[in-house]
């Protein structure tokens, strides 16, 4: 039994596909037949990176997807050559590919991972229906209690159940009803907001790369603005801002809060494009994570995935990575060990913890930073590693190597212990090696582009 059908819920019915002969899952949503905006999932209208880390971990899980993505337009951005990035400390440089990401919008991405999961023999989906509680004791979850459409309440069982509910789930009341002890859960809120607007590409459907201009958590507010090319010759602008700095929904503010970013890049591009929609404003977006896989009695028979775990501050994408990887320890825990086997639940638990555990290091670790964040300012620990990722990422505009250390471990593509490796810390020692650039490197042929009759006022 998978509670939510959105990415998380298919991935984890993905993950769980051989290993029954039927997996429910329930949606109190209407799940659209195409790739349709959702009337529970707001976020979707921001724009989102999928890492190289989270693909390759969906791909796995679902074979041929990312064939499917790209078959209806999403781009395969090389890293980092297609990407135009000013980090905390400069530009980096457009070095020779390593990895990549997937840019598209997110209604697309939803939709074809959906389409290939529903098809599998075995998987159902029960729409508008709502979860109310668990069933079972604090020692062993037997199901759920749902209602439905109708209003009427009924009791699914199941020997498994996954919530993946994300930013709503209410796993913590639930377990708690059962008698299961409540679990830590630690909360690091910059107060951030996002708005963002789809523009016509004035380079049409030619390839362009992503523009990323990031905050400096050290140097509040923290501003962003991100340019991501995505399917039909569409760019999705999304503009970010912390507390004493946010952007609205005002449209004709847009466009002048992205040049107050820190380099009005972003602004500079879209001067002159084509709005193709509203602005839209997101506003949740705190990092909280729950401590499940620290549960001293832990029931049988229900784990939590994705954002029921943890989420984090969406600047950093890596929720959709998050939700792939845990998918993908959830499967990896039932084929080593077999469905029906003592403490599985606990053993998916923990080991949904580790890609969580990386993710929320890479992103509460930074918005703690900003004022206001937590009740408890970073202590030397955390100043320590602050400095050491800035000495990286100084680095990184000047040096492949660490560089490319350092978008391993941020795509989610390799541990975290990569940066500590000998060579990426003397690397780290020697610095960049090469002068910091001083403007966006953006090519000839890409200015050209914008810069083309193409463009509409």
């Amino acid at each position: 039994m998978i509670v939510g059908g959105g990415l998380a819920g298919m991935l984890a019915a993905a993950a769980l596909g051989g290993h029954c002969a039927e997996i429910t899952v329930i949606e109190q949503d209407t799940l659209p037949a195409g790739p349709e905006p959702r009337r529970q999932l707001p976020q979707a209208r921001h724009g989102h990176m999928l890492w190289c880390g989270g693909a390759e971990a969906m791909e796995r899980l679902v074979p041929g997807v990312l064939e499917s993505w790209q078959a209806f337009g999403a781009r395969r951005i090389p890293l980092t050559s297609g990407m135009i990035g000013l980090a905390s400390q400069g530009w980096f440089r457009r070095w020779r590919d390593s990895h990549y990401l997937i840019s598209c919008g997110r209604d697309l991405l939803d939709w074809v991972v959906r389409e290939r999961v529903t098809a599998r023999p075995g998987v159902s989906v029960l729409q508008r229906t709502r979860v109310l509680s668990l069933t079972g004791t604090r020692g062993r979850v037997t199901g759920v209690r749902v209602r439905g459409e109708d209003g009427v309440e009924r009791v699914v069982g199941a020997d498994l159940v996954v919530d993946a509910a994300g930013r709503g789930s209410h796993a913590q009341r639930w377990l708690t009803d059962l008698g299961v002890p409540v679990a830590k859960e630690e909360v690091v809120d910059a107060g951030t907001v996002y708005a963002s607007r789809l523009y016509r590409s004035p380079a049409g459907e030619a390839p362009f790369p992503v523009v990323s201009v990031q905050a400096d958590v050290h140097a509040p507010p923290g501003r962003t603005a991100v340019l991501l090319p995505i399917e039909n010759g569409q760019w999705l602008i999304t503009l970010s801002g912390t507390r004493g700095g946010r952007p609205t929904g005002d449209a004709e503010a847009f466009v002048s809060f992205a040049g107050a970013a820190r380099h009005p890049v972003v602004a500079e591009l879209i001067a002159g494009a084509q709005p193709l929609s509203e602005v839209s404003v997101y506003a949740n977006t705190a990092n909280r994570r729950r401590y499940f896989e620290h549960v001293g009695r832990w029931p049988e028979g229900f784990t939590a995935i994705g954002d029921a775990v943890a989420v984090s501050n969406p600047v950093y994408g890596h929720g959709m990575s998050v939700a792939a990887l845990s998918a993908l320890a959830l499967r990896e825990v039932v084929e080593e060990r077999g469905f029906s086997a003592r403490g599985l639940a606990r053993r998916i638990q923990r080991a949904v913890a580790r890609p969580v555990a990386m993710a929320w290091t890479l992103s509460a670790g930074q918005d703690a930073f900003y004022p206001g964040a937590t009740a408890r300012p970073p202590g030397p620990a955390e100043r320590l590693l602050s400095r050491y990722v800035d000495r990286l990422t100084l680095t990184s505009t000047g040096n492949y190597a660490v560089a490319t250390a350092l978008t391993e471990v941020m795509t989610l593509s390799g541990p975290a212990t990569g940066l500590v490796r000998p060579r990426v810390l003397l690397g780290a020692l020697a610095g960049p090696g090469k002068p910091q650039l001083t403007d966006p490197p953006l090519t000839e042929r890409e200015l050209a582009l914008v810069q083309s009759p193409q463009k509409t006022p």
